[in-house]
């Protein structure tokens, strides 16, 4: 089951996918690289990262969605760096 739903984001996107990029239809983003801007993306990928990372709050899910929306640099992009971004910068912010 995933930590976190639509309404426990704190920031604004836009839920508004174009077929085929839809996480809800597939399961897991069509894009390697991570919308940083639409809800979907941002909130599949957090809850695989709060999966991977076993967290049971929803703290650390939102600390994430934080970084990732405000201290993310915006030359990383694909999930694996991203994921490695915040693994590597966790402690910082």
């Amino acid at each position: 089951m995933a930590l976190l739903s639509k309404t426990d984001l704190k920031s604004d996107y836009s839920w508004t996918a174009i077929a085929p990029d839809d996480a809800r239809i597939t399961g897991i983003p069509d894009s390697t690289l991570l919308n940083r801007s639409e809800g979907y993306e941002v909130l599949a990928f957090i809850n695989r990262l709060a999966q991977a990372s076993n967290w049971t709050t929803k703290e650390p899910a939102l600390k994430a969605e934080r970084m990732i929306k405000t201290a993310l640099p915006g030359n990383i992009r694909s999930h694996s760096n991203v994921w490695q971004w915040l693994v590597d910068n966790w402690q910082r912010y």
